[in-house]
């Protein structure tokens, strides 16, 4: 650590990591917006500072940090480390929303599901004693498994039980309704078959959360006519 001392009236000057441009909060800081310069800084214990970017690389901005201010350690926390605005957003592209569904050892492949695979999602209604099940979606991208402090936690919890997947506002009505009547399993995609492309954008029908009209049986009947036989 660089330090200048000062003339007994400026404070000394420290090489401190500062922001090349302004930081907003709950987005993850990439390097490219920091750097280390030499400023005046004064009443700042050592251990406040940071004078390495990759100290703070990965770290998201609890206010606002403008550019040319130094980076402390009452700005900035590790994503995921308490709730709050220090947890970073969700990675949910444009027109796409993130619903959770509900988990266990046999619904959810006892376990294996992890952040970044993609799964598919089987149904099975039971209508009149007529039961059948079917495959109602398939690539649906995880982007988180249990909660954030089970995440960080891990200790002594072997089996999530929530999966959150990324998916369009239509989408998320006929999950709310097969999970209301309906019972759902899931599958692990192999991931030599996995597409990310799939939610590069949304779809076209279903643009955003206000393009979603609702779900009822007829329309659960009209796609999905495979689970209810005659």
């Amino acid at each position: 650590m660089a330090l200048t001392a000062g003339n007994g009236q400026n404070p000394p000057s420290q090489s401190v990591v500062v922001a090349t441009r302004a930081l907003s909060p709950r987005i993850p800081i990439d390097g490219s917006g920091l750097e280390v310069k030499s400023i005046p800084i004064g009443g700042y214990p050592s251990d406040f500072l940071y004078h390495k970017v990759s100290d703070v690389e990965g770290m998201v901005p609890l206010v606002t940090i403008e550019q040319g201010q130094a980076i402390t350690a009452n700005l900035v926390a590790k994503s995921g480390t308490a709730p709050g605005s220090q947890s970073a957003y969700l990675p949910i592209p444009s027109g796409f929303v993130a619903y959770t569904l509900p988990t266990s050892e046999q619904q959810g492949v006892a376990g294996y599901i992890e952040p970044d695979d993609y799964i598919a999602v089987i149904a099975t209604v039971d209508i009149q004693a007529k039961i059948a099940s079917a495959t109602v979606f398939t690539n649906l991208h995880v982007i988180r498994v249990g909660t954030p402090s089970a995440e960080s936690a891990q200790a002594g919890q072997q089996i999530a039980s929530s999966l959150t997947v990324v998916v369009t506002e239509c989408q998320a009505e006929y999950l709310t309704w097969f999970l209301t009547y309906s019972s759902l399993k899931y599958t692990l995609e192999s991931f030599h078959d996995y597409q990310p492309s799939s939610t590069a954008a949304a779809d076209p029908n279903c643009a955003n959360v206000t393009a979603a009209t609702g779900v009822n049986l007829k329309d659960v009947q009209k796609i999905y006519p495979q689970l209810f036989p005659s």
